[in-house]
């Protein structure tokens, strides 16, 4: 990607990624809080402020450098801290903490589909087109963030589900994989091999948001 081109990606990119990860982060902490847990209340974890949730390495820089050098556009944020044994139930009550990102980030792509749409209904309009590019960012940049963690991989929060829903032994034997994970992710990320998992998913929400919104 040329420098011209990277810098007007960025532009539209920026808010859409912004928005992804802070409501992602911030839908884990108010449902940890709604079950029991004041962790991440009292980190001032549970905000809007997408400075409290950015990492510099998964949030700045390898996204920029995933768009730099094309691909799955890959990153993430700093976790919002849960204390699973203060929750009051804890088995139970992680699959809802877990799934609240991928739901906040389905969500969202839902609303980016609705301001496609909406940018699309108003064709020549000088503002139409930045928003929707905008807009497609918002799709893509969620889509992936949802399917990407839904991934059955401790400490993704498909990990964290499956934990919730297999039985004790095996939950406890998919849990010790947890100080591994990240490398795992980051292994298959410069591989070919998350691509090939990730992309035949990503399609098929694709195919159901524009089928859902008509785009």
């Amino acid at each position: 990607m040329q420098p011209e081109q990277l810098i007007q990606t960025v532009a539209l990119a920026a808010i859409p990624v912004l928005f992804a990860i802070t409501l992602h982060e911030a839908a884990h902490g108010y449902v940890a809080r709604h079950f029991g847990d004041m962790t991440a209340h009292q980190a001032g974890r549970i905000s809007l402020n997408p400075l409290r949730h950015i990492d510099p390495v998964g949030t700045i820089l390898l996204p920029l450098l995933t768009l730099w050098v094309g691909g799955i556009l890959f990153g993430w944020a700093k976790p919002v801290p849960v204390n699973f044994a203060a929750l009051r139930r804890p088995k139970k009550d992680m699959l809802w903490v877990a799934i609240a990102g991928p739901a906040a980030n389905l969500v969202m792509a839902m609303g980016w589909a609705m301001i496609y749409k909406l940018g699309f209904s108003f064709p020549g309009n000088y503002f139409a087109e930045p928003l929707m590019g905008m807009a497609d960012w918002g799709i893509k940049i969620n889509v992936v963030l949802m399917v990407l963690n839904l991934l059955p991989l401790p400490p993704l929060d498909g990990g964290r589900v499956a934990v919730s829903l297999l039985p004790h032994r095996q939950a406890f034997q998919l849990a010790k994989i947890e100080p591994y994970g990240m490398f795992i992710l980051i292994f298959l990320a410069i591989t070919p091999v998350l691509s090939w998992v990730l992309s035949p998913l990503i399609k098929l929400v694709y195919k159901l948001l524009a089928l859902l919104f008509g785009i």
